[in-house]
């Protein structure tokens, strides 16, 4: 790893970090943080969160919003409607999943990933 690509790395964390404060202050439930980088071509980090019903899905949603924008993290996706019990937020480096119980349960993106090394802030 050079050092520009492990200065990058420590912004990601820092900007996962401001996340995961944001999503355990509304009472996210089950958060995993996954390194998959080397694993998936489109980011390096996975974090999962469940919510437990659609209303609390879109508060850790709205809490999540606020907090990157806040930190000046850059998205370059996210869902802005609730249809399905799933938000995604995408900050290019990190994605963040937000999901009720039944999505979590149904789409298992936890046994996905399951040879990804799981990250501890």
């Amino acid at each position: 790893m050079t050092k520009d690509s492990s200065k990058a790395n420590h912004r990601t964390l820092q900007e996962i970090r401001c996340a995961v404060a944001a999503i355990e202050d509304k009472k996210g439930e089950a958060i995993r943080i996954l390194d998959v980088r080397g694993k998936s071509t489109i980011t390096d980090y996975l974090v999962l969160v469940t919510g437990t019903s659609d209303p609390h899905v879109k508060a850790l949603k709205g809490a999540l919003d606020q907090a990157l924008k806040e930190a000046q993290v850059q998205l370059i996706g996210e869902d802005r409607a609730l249809v399905s019990g799933w938000l995604v937020v995408d900050a290019f480096d990190f994605m963040v999943h937000l999901q009720t119980q039944e999505m979590r349960d149904f789409y298992r993106l936890d046994q996905l990933w399951n040879d990804a090394p799981e990250v501890t802030l």
